[in-house]
């Protein structure tokens, strides 16, 4: 009895086993089928182009079939850090999109009061915008808005005139605002709102801050300086752990809009009005920008590189050391798609391991950078177009396998202007 009833035991286990790892596959596929997706905003130029967030397979960089209804005109997009939830921001109607990534639908929109350059989405029901346009009434138009992105709803308008840039530490529960022509950071409370106790305290003391770095009780705040219509570049100290907040130490740089921390050393970008000089390159463009290298430790500059100019608001570290630097409005020089000489757009690969600069032969604003965990590429928005680049060569990804599903150019072909490009899954 016990030998015939073993296999018809083994086969039972063998059946369960099996049902239950699909169910396991069933429940973690997402209805587009990929399991490694980045999705992509892009403003619909032509009839045929496909509307709202597409999706792209990133393990082969190939469009999907599918896409995610997000909006006439998806543009920048902002992601929670365990990926289910992102905002995108719909340039038409002023529409911040809500979409669960999970289910690949979108779940609720929220009506801003104008447009927005900078979101973050601290945890999956929290959103902050930045929004400069938003009215106040015996103030001056600003706000940072919170929303609940379950519901789909504004939590608070919280008045920061003219705010255009708003950065949250990891939990959402403070925030550093930061205001067009101004020498002052708004360090936001959003958890006090409606309890009698002060939001904002608006901190003196820098000089055309435009953006920062939480670190325990304090920040690491850039200055524009002259860039930006100030006086000098630099990285400051705010000291969040006294009362009221103050202003710190201050390191100079040749530029700072944008920066990349990466344990103790931060790297810093900007123009330099002084320093712009395209010293060691052979271009034909007439001013470059400054990459500088700060120790967090020794609050000094330790070096710096040269890179495009235009104005620096996209920067993202890759797999081997490559940091990607992008700007808009830089020196465009000759013609991608008529390469005769030089050819040059609005990025820079920064290789941090041997110290050197590749300035890829492309045109057209950067306004997407994303990077991957266990891939040895970086996705690139430039001019419109998805660029594939391996962080092994910094260059155009090349297909040597001629797998004829993955592209030969290094391009992710989509047809319209793309935005923006956010990484879904872990991979």
């Amino acid at each position: 009895m016990k030998k015939s009833a073993l296999p018809h035991i083994v086969l039972v286990v063998a059946v369960l086993g099996f049902a239950s790892c699909n169910a396991g596959v069933h429940i973690n596929t997402p209805p587009s089928g990929v399991h490694q997706r980045v999705l992509a905003s892009q403003s619909v130029s032509s009839p045929t182009a496909l509307s709202g967030l597409l999706i792209i397979n990133g393990e082969i960089d190939v469009l999907t079939k599918g896409e995610i209804s997000a909006g006439v005109a998806p543009g920048l997009m902002a992601i929670s850090p365990n990926r289910s939830t992102l905002m995108s921001f719909d340039s038409s109607t002023n529409k911040v999109d809500v979409v669960n990534t999970t289910k690949e639908s979108l779940i609720g929109s929220i009506q801003l009061a104008g447009p927005t350059t900078s979101m973050v989405v601290p945890l999956p029901s929290v959103g902050y915008a930045a929004v400069p346009a938003t009215p106040f009434v015996g103030s001056s138009p600003g706000a940072v808005v919170d929303m609940n992105l379950t519901s789909g709803s504004i939590t608070a308008t919280i008045s920061v005139p003219n705010a255009q840039t708003v950065v949250s530490n990891t939990t959402g529960t403070q925030l550093l605002a930061f205001s067009n022509d101004s020498d002052a950071v708004t360090v936001v409370s959003p958890l006090l709102v409606n309890t009698g106790s002060p939001v904002t305290v608006t901190v003196p003391g820098f000089d055309r801050p435009v953006y920062g770095f939480f670190n325990g009780s304090s920040a690491y705040i850039l200055n524009c300086g002259a860039e930006c219509g100030g006086t000098q570049a630099s990285v400051q100290v705010l000291n969040l752990g006294t009362t009221p907040p103050t202003a710190g130490a201050a390191v100079p740089v040749d530029g700072a809009t944008i920066g990349y921390l990466t344990g103790t050393t931060l790297y810093v970008a900007g123009n330099s009005l002084t320093n712009s000089a395209c010293t060691g390159e052979t271009t034909a463009a007439t001013t470059c920008g400054r990459l500088d290298f700060v120790d967090l430790n020794s609050m000094t500059v330790t070096g710096s590189a040269v890179i495009i100019d235009g104005y620096h608001d996209r920067i993202d570290m890759a797999l081997n050391g490559q940091l990607f630097v992008g700007s808009h409005g830089c020196t465009n020089v000759g013609n991608v798609n008529n390469p005769q000489g030089e050819v040059r757009g609005c990025l820079s690969i920064y290789n941090t391991l041997n110290a050197s600069v590749v300035n890829p032969p492309d045109n057209g604003d950067v306004t997407g950078l994303q990077s991957f965990s266990t891939r040895d590429v970086e996705y690139v928005v430039e001019g419109g177009n998805v660029r594939v680049y391996d962080t092994l060569i910094d260059s155009l990804l090349l297909d040597n396998a001629n797998d004829p599903n993955i592209p030969e150019t290094g391009t992710v072909t989509i047809t319209g202007y793309v935005i923006d490009v956010k990484a879904v899954d872990f991979f």
